[in-house]
């Protein structure tokens, strides 16, 4: 019922979901995005960078698209400090007024993978794409570099970079730099890896540093999120 694909705006991927007839909710794990959504219930949307996983409930047959923009990029195309939208769903009208918003809802009833790209498209033209500091700090981090290393890496000093940080991803770089750890070591662990392996790998003490963290992070231990769900 979950589809992705690449957008067409360099690192944002396009999303479909429909929920079922009894929908779980969905446990959306943190991961530094923005998301401009569209709900065939709700209209549109903005979801903001979670510090935690956020669980969402859909009513039985509501429709989803949605566009994940890159760490940092998000706030060029809404044109609000990513902080002030942390752990948030708000309806795209309290940002951009009813005026602006509803000819796009009509739009987007009938096509809203086209409408969703190409507004994100045409905001991040006209203010010169995107913040490219961002993308450098997100990057490095996702890479594993220490947070310390990727300040003098990106030519700024810490206390510049938590405040960049907070507008462009919605927290400070140390907080990223756990989440993005987090998905690393997720994806090497659902590429065969034993927890151990993924540990040393993705730069935690040891499995059970590990599994705290992704707890705290993500609301279960990693085996859980790991297991498929009983249908």
């Amino acid at each position: 019922m979950y589809r992705e694909r690449p957008a067409g705006i360099a690192g944002a991927v396009l999303w479909t979901s429909t929920a079922p007839g009894s929908p779980m909710p969905t446990r959306v794990l943190p991961d530094g995005c923005l998301d401009l959504l569209w709900s065939s219930r709700a209209g549109l949307l903005v979801a903001g960078p979670d510090r935690i996983a956020y669980l969402s409930t859909s009513a039985p047959g509501e429709r989803w698209v949605g566009l994940r923009l890159p760490p940092g990029t998000g706030p060029t195309v809404f044109g609000v400090p990513a902080v002030e939208l942390r752990d948030q769903r708000v309806p795209l009208a309290d940002l951009w007024g009813d005026r602006v918003v509803s000819p796009l809802v009509e739009r987007a009833a009938a096509d809203a993978s086209t409408v969703l790209v190409e507004v994100a498209a045409r905001r991040l033209r006209a203010a010169g794409g995107p913040d490219l500091v961002g993308r450098r700090v997100a990057a490095a981090l996702a890479a594993g570099i220490p947070v310390a290393a990727t300040a003098a890496q990106v030519g700024l000093d810490p206390r510049e970079l938590l405040r960049r940080s907070r507008h462009l991803f919605g927290y400070g770089p140390k907080t990223l730099a756990r989440i993005l750890r987090m998905r690393r070591a997720l994806a090497l662990a659902r590429a065969g890896l034993s927890l151990a392996e993924v540990a040393a790998r993705a730069g935690y003490a040891d499995q059970p540093h590990l599994t705290r963290d992704v707890r705290a992070l993500a609301g279960l231990p990693p085996t859980e999120l790991l297991t498929p769900p009983s249908r």
